[in-house]
């Protein structure tokens, strides 16, 4: 790894259970990088979540707006 890429990177303390912490060095477990991918996949849920909420009257609108005029592809429908 570059140094350029250590500098971007922070040094955190985190409180882990003693078994969990070897079982995850007996197998080989990379800590920070579980602990990054984990973090970035939490970050992009709680981002999808805010964003439903901040657009749920949109939403709720368009739902309006399809049961009061149908849906344009309509008329194309097989089913």
């Amino acid at each position: 790894m570059s140094a350029s890429l250590l500098r971007q990177k922070r040094t955190v303390s985190i409180t882990l259970d003693p078994e969990l912490y070897r079982l995850a060095k007996q197998i080989g477990i990379n800590l920070s990088a579980t602990l990054a991918e984990a973090l970035k996949r939490e970050i992009r849920s709680a981002e999808n979540e805010k964003w439903k909420r901040d657009n749920q009257d949109a939403f709720q609108e368009l739902n309006r707006i399809s049961d009061e005029h149908g849906l344009l592809s309509d008329e194309h429908r097989t089913f």
